[in-house]
């Protein structure tokens, strides 16, 4: 198989409907060809810069409503064997610190303050809020609500859930049929039964007052498949983060 290259300026896109291309930078990047198709020419390729830039001149970032500002925990680089891991085996981290709260939301007549400090280690839902880059570090912008819990420790089992949240231990696998066949990782059906480990204390009716989940912590429970935030903990256990509607029912 051959590898070809192509040069930027040899890739043309239409000016229509594009005002700019701020926040894009280039990378090498190269293209494997089958047949030769390709000449040999050099290719920058574009890559998208997810987090939004703010200018060094501002200094300060404050969150409005119900919005919190995290300082996103740095992603792994290395295995802790010392393996470097690449980009694309790296973690997306989903935990971090509180270094800026907005003023609260209302709920019917009730102001409600932020109940999360700055300074809390939290666990975010994994795709919540708009990254910003924010004095050389990367920060999340998010709903106080995507907040899943309170972490006081380095081990996810440790997780204090927040609101409506369920903190949730999930079953191991079958590791063999009814008829005593062997399962491999690819054919194992993911589990969605699991023993509640923590539940938050509820959400806030129209009066402001916790409305306390119907699951406690010891319950075994039957959950919606596709929900949630997975986790793995220290040990190697599997957990789940979801709100307490994904689940389905106890089981006794």
């Amino acid at each position: 198989m051959a590898t070809s290259q192509l040069t930027a300026s040899s890739v043309s896109v239409p000016a229509r409907g594009f005002s700019s291309f701020e926040g894009l930078r280039t990378s090498n990047v190269k293209f494997a060809s089958v047949g030769g198709g390709f000449s040999q020419r050099s290719f920058r390729g574009l890559v998208v810069k997810a987090a939004t830039a703010v200018a060094p001149k501002y200094t300060t970032l404050k969150p409005l409503g119900d919005r919190v500002l995290v300082k996103i925990k740095t992603v792994e680089e290395k295995t802790e064997g010392g393996i470097l891991l690449p980009t694309t085996a790296q973690t997306k981290p989903q935990a971090g610190e509180v270094v800026a709260v907005g003023e609260g939301k209302s709920v019917g007549k009730t102001k409600l303050d932020i109940s999360v400090p700055t300074g809390t280690q939290v666990v975010y839902s994994k795709y919540a809020g708009t990254e910003v880059e924010f004095n050389g570090t990367n920060h999340l912008i998010l709903k106080e609500d995507d907040i899943v819990g309170i972490l006081e420790t380095d081990d996810i089992k440790d997780l204090k859930p927040l609101n409506d949240r369920v903190f949730i231990k999930v079953a191991e696998a079958e590791e063999k049929t009814a008829g005593g066949l062997l399962l491999t990782e690819a054919s194992k059906e993911k589990p969605s039964i699991g023993t509640v480990v923590a539940v938050g204390p509820g959400p806030v009716d129209e009066e402001g007052k916790r409305k306390p989940l119907s699951v406690a912590p010891g319950n075994t429970v039957m959950y919606s498949k596709y929900a949630g935030n997975d986790f793995k903990g220290t040990d190697g256990s599997n957990y789940i983060a979801l709100r307490a509607t994904d689940v389905m029912a106890v089981l006794s």
